[in-house]
C-alpha cells in the first residue's frame, strides 16, 4: 500500500498549504466543523492509539530488563501523559512569551518563540508521516480512517497556529509542516526505526493530540458545538469498531 500512503501524504500536504483558503473554517465565533474534527481526533486516540500503546507494552515485556527504559514495560501510558504535559507547557510558554514581547515590541524574541513552537510540530508531523507507511494496517479502510482522523486534526492545528503566529505561519510554518510529513514518510519508506522509539513517540503523539483538541474545545470564548463534537466521536467510533 505504498502508493496509497503516498497519495495520503500528498493529501496531508495539500491540507497544510491550502487550509487558509477553506472558507468553512472561518465561521465565527467557531466553526461546527472544528468541533466535529475534535470529536474525530479524540475517538481516534482512545479507540486506536491508546490500545496500540497497550500492544507496544506487551511486545516490550522482557526486552528491557537490563535497560534504563525498563519502566516502559509497565508504564508506556505515562509517556502519553508526559506528551500532554509537554505540549501544554509549550503552549503556555508561547502565549506568555508572545504577550510580553508584544508589549516590548521585541521582534527577534517573537521569532524565537515561533521557531520553538513550529519545531515541536515538525516532529509531531514527521511521526504521523512515518506511521502512515509503517503502521500495520489490516485493510485499506484502516489507512483511510487514519488519514481522515489526522487530516481533520491538521485543519484544527493549522487554524490555531495561524491565529497564534499569523504571517510567520503562512510564510514559513505551513511549508515546514508539509515537508515534515513527507520527510517522516520518506524515513519510513527507507528504514524502520527502533520499535521502542516508535512506541515512545506514539505515546507522546497521543498526549499531544488530546491536549490540542482540548485546547481548542474547552475555552469558553470558543463557543464550541457540543453536538458536533459528540457527532464526531460517535460517528468515527462506529467506523473504527466496525473495522
Amino acid at each position: 500500500m505504498v502508493w496509497l500512503s503516498f497519495l495520503f501524504v500528498v493529501g496531508f500536504i495539500l491540507i497544510h498549504l491550502f487550509s487558509k483558503s477553506m472558507k468553512f473554517l472561518k465561521v465565527l465565533p467557531r466553526s461546527r466543523f472544528l468541533s466535529l474534527a475534535g470529536g474525530i481526533s479524540v475517538a481516534y486516540v482512545f479507540l486506536h492509539l491508546l490500545p496500540e500503546l497497550g500492544v507496544f507494552q506487551d511486545e516490550l515485556q522482557g526486552e528491557l530488563e537490563d535497560s534504563a527504559w525498563r519502566f516502559l514495560e509497565h508504564h508506556i501510558y505515562l509517556i502519553a501523559m508526559l506528551g500532554l504535559v509537554f505540549f501544554y507547557g509549550l503552549e503556555q510558554m508561547v502565549k506568555s512569551t508572545k504577550r510580553r514581547h508584544e508589549k516590548s515590541n521585541r521582534q527577534h524574541s517573537k521569532d524565537g518563540v515561533f521557531w520553538v513552537h513550529i519545531g515541536s510540530f515538525i516532529i509531531y508531523n514527521a511521526l504521523i508521516g512515518y506511521l502512515l507507511i509503517r503502521e500495520d494496517y489490516e485493510t485499506v479502510w484502516g489507512m483511510l480512517l487514519f488519514f481522515i482522523a489526522m487530516g481533520v486534526h491538521f485543519l484544527t492545528n493549522d487554524k490555531a497556529l495561524r491565529a497564534t503566529h499569523q504571517e510567520e505561519y503562512d510564510k514559513y510554518g505551513r511549508w515546514l509542516l508539509a515537508l515534515a510529513i513527507l520527510a517522516g514518510w520518506g524515513v519510513g519508506l527507507l528504514t524502520e526505526v527502533n520499535e521502542l522509539i516508535v512506541s515512545v513517540l506514539t505515546a507522546l503523539l497521543a498526549g499531544g493530540i488530546v491536549l490540542n483538541v482540548l485546547k481548542e474545545e474547552l475555552p469558553e470564548e470558543r463557543e464550541s458545538s457540543f453536538s458536533a463534537f459528540c457527532s464526531g466521536i460517535i460517528g468515527y467510533s462506529i467506523l473504527l469498531l466496525l473495522l
